[in-house]
């Protein structure tokens, strides 16, 4: 077996499009995902799972029909399973998501936001 570390940087210059996660790694039935994103999402819940978000560089904010919170480079959140959620970001984010495989980045909402599953980088 090669032992190699993932190094977030080398792997987010292997693309460039936005609100498209790769997947980087996996850990029983999670993944680790690498996303670029800037603007706005979509209103959206994953009904059976929570959502962790980890910025890498930039500033995100994550719109609750109730609040926001905003994460800079270094911090995290996880978005409890169930709750309607929007991310936004002013300029280009740089994002780790951890969610199990399988789950779509819209929820049930669909659309053309929806990035497909399960690529690889």
């Amino acid at each position: 077996m090669k032992y190699q570390a993932i190094n977030f940087g080398a792997k987010l210059k292997l693309f460039d499009e936005q609100w498209q996660p790769k997947v980087i790694a996996e850990m029983n039935d999670y993944q680790f995902k690498i996303v670029k994103l800037e603007g706005d999402f979509i209103w959206h819940d994953h009904k059976d799972t929570d959502e962790t978000f980890i910025v890498l560089d930039g500033v995100l904010r994550i719109d609750f029909r109730d609040g926001a919170v905003k994460l800079s480079a270094g911090e995290m959140f996880v978005v409890p399973k169930g709750v309607e959620h929007k991310p936004y970001a002013e300029h280009e984010v740089k994002l780790l998501l951890i969610e199990p495989r399988g789950v779509p980045n819209t929820g049930d909402q669909g659309g053309e936001r929806t990035a497909a599953n399960d690529v690889w980088i």
